[in-house]
């Protein structure tokens, strides 16, 4: 059983540890209740011997039940293929718990989240700022994810506490929150000493729209369209980590078919998102004739989805226990020859980058993001694959992947020539995984099952195009949600932006934000 070795591995490491009970485990998936006073040192300890940066850090309002509030920390273990979660109970009365963020930066962000939403204090944390309950709007003391939450009175202005660096000759230069096209609104705040940046603090928040407090109380069989809609660019993967959680709690089996037909739609996203950034990144250097062409190839691709499923952006395919669309003998033809010309473009679109001298001039060492940085950030997905962290979610969670021999993409100088790399590289085994998937989907095939009604609880999770998309879902008896917790790949790498612009001039933040190319609203929820 997967929890008796997790205790054993940590024992090895604190002799006298010991779990209260394994909460609902799963193959994949061993969750730990331990005691307060337990809980900091085992999440330390399984992030040194997995080795595994904090990928979910959040909480829980059960007073009700059991007069309580929960913390749950989420570790990935890529060696067993499993996710591990250490939670805790902590008193109602003046809740609190004992910061890990000062010995596991990763586990920042998500303490001061727990602050601001459930008014949970991570002592000793020395960044408590709000993140996206902006104080113009939220008044301080209301804290919406709990049960009894109830706005009272409006917000009170006030100056956000931005990180100064003060000393001669240096200045500061505020970007946004609103901006020129239609990119979302975020506030970005550059030191400057002469031209190059010498800090970079970001404020998000402004598109917070309180997405998990609306989860809660729906049936998890009718909110797939909700989470279609956290992250619009990333509408497949957000669904299929949403449908993948509430079917480990309904116990149901998908069919063969629908896994194939989801890894075939979730590459498809992958390849209209990536060719989109190569493009993007070629405007922002002023190369326009390649934006044009890889533009004209998001188009096509986008057009096939709709052509395939009948929506460009993939939605309304994944429910709960399968899929709603299957490509017949038709679709599939249509399919195998769009990517048979979509491979020619596609090299002739590379050629012409690779080739181009004062492109590459532009974006080799521009915005390095060091190995050891993303790490210590806990940056997950493509943009630590560019800096030679070996993690995707299909490779060690593979699933049908398997059957594909998928190959995993990583470059080592982590610049934005290597975020580019690791994008061309992936739109291309893109094609040759859907070529692979193409071949084995039956004639017809069982697209879905009807799902049990349960209660419990348990985390899915999806390797979307910007990395891990996960939710940890947790549904009462009659099947309404109860908790609802998300996490975008961009919530955790807004930060390693904030890294890789260092020591380079303010006009090549906008490569550098490209080259990452995260969510606002996949960010601030």
């Amino acid at each position: 059983m997967a929890g008796p070795d997790i205790v054993t591995r940590i024992k090895k490491v604190i002799p006298d540890f010991k779990a209260l009970s394994f909460r609902q485990s799963y193959a994949d998936e061993v969750a730990l209740n331990v005691q307060p006073q337990d809980f900091k040192d085992a999440c330390l300890t399984l992030h040194k011997i997995l080795p595994s940066p904090v990928m979910m850090l959040f909480a829980c309002d059960e007073r009700q039940e059991k007069g309580s509030f929960a913390i749950n920390c989420v570790f990935v273990d890529f060696r067993n293929r499993q996710w591990v979660i250490v939670s805790m109970d902590i008193p109602q009365d003046n809740p609190s718990f004992a910061t890990l963020a000062k010995s596991m930066h990763s586990a920042s962000l998500f303490e001061r989240e727990i602050w601001e939403m459930f008014g949970i204090e991570p002592k000793d944390n020395p960044d408590l700022r709000r993140l996206r309950l902006h104080d113009e709007v939220w008044p301080k003391g209301s804290y919406p994810l709990r049960k009894d939450f109830k706005i009272t009175k409006p917000g009170e202005l006030s100056d956000y506490k931005f990180a100064r660096v003060e000393g001669e000759g240096i200045f500061e230069v505020p970007v946004g929150p609103v901006h020129a096209g239609i990119i979302g609104p975020g506030h970005f705040r550059f030191s400057v000493a002469g031209e190059p940046i010498i800090n970079l603090e970001l404020r998000l928040g402004f598109t917070h729209r309180g997405v998990e407090k609306i989860f809660e109380g729906k049936l998890y069989t009718d909110a797939v369209g909700l989470s279609e809609r956290v992250s619009g660019d990333s509408s497949f993967a957000h669904s299929l980590a949403f449908t993948r959680a509430a079917e480990k709690i309904s116990g149901v089996t998908v069919p063969p078919q629908a896994n194939i037909l989801r890894a075939v739609f979730l590459e498809l996203e992958r390849m209209f998102n990536h060719v989109n950034d190569i493009g993007g990144i070629a405007l922002d250097v002023g190369f326009s004739f390649p934006h044009a062409y890889a533009s004209i190839i998001k188009e096509a691709l986008l057009q096939l989805n709709k052509n395939l499923s009948g929506n460009r952006y993939l939605r309304k395919i994944n429910v709960i226990g399968g899929v709603t669309q299957d490509i017949d003998e038709t679709k599939k033809g249509l399919l195998l020859d769009f990517l048979k010309r979509v491979k020619y473009d596609f090299n002739e679109l590379a050629k012409i980058l690779n080739s181009n001298v004062s492109f590459m001039d532009r974006v080799d060492n521009t915005g390095v993001l060091h190995r050891k940085t993303a790490e210590n950030l806990g940056v997950v997905g493509l943009a630590a694959r560019a800096s030679g962290i070996p993690t995707d979610l299909r490779k060690y969670f593979p699933g049908v992947y398997n059957q594909a021999k998928f190959k995993m993409m990583t470059q080592e100088s982590g610049d934005v020539l290597a975020r580019l790399r690791v994008r061309i590289a992936e739109f291309e085994e893109s094609i040759r995984l859907i070529e692979v998937f193409a071949g084995r989907l039956a004639k017809p095939g069982e697209l879905r099952v009807s799902p049990a009604i349960k209660q419990g609880c348990a985390l899915g999770y999806a390797e979307g195009w910007r990395g891990p998309v996960l939710y940890w879902l947790e549904s009462g008896p009659a099947g309404l949600i109860e908790r609802c917790k998300i996490v975008d790949p961009s919530f955790l790498n807004w930060q390693g932006l904030s890294f890789a612009v260092l020591g380079n001039i303010i006009p090549d933040f906008p490569l550098c934000n490209k080259s990452f190319d995260l969510s606002y609203s996949g960010n601030d929820l």
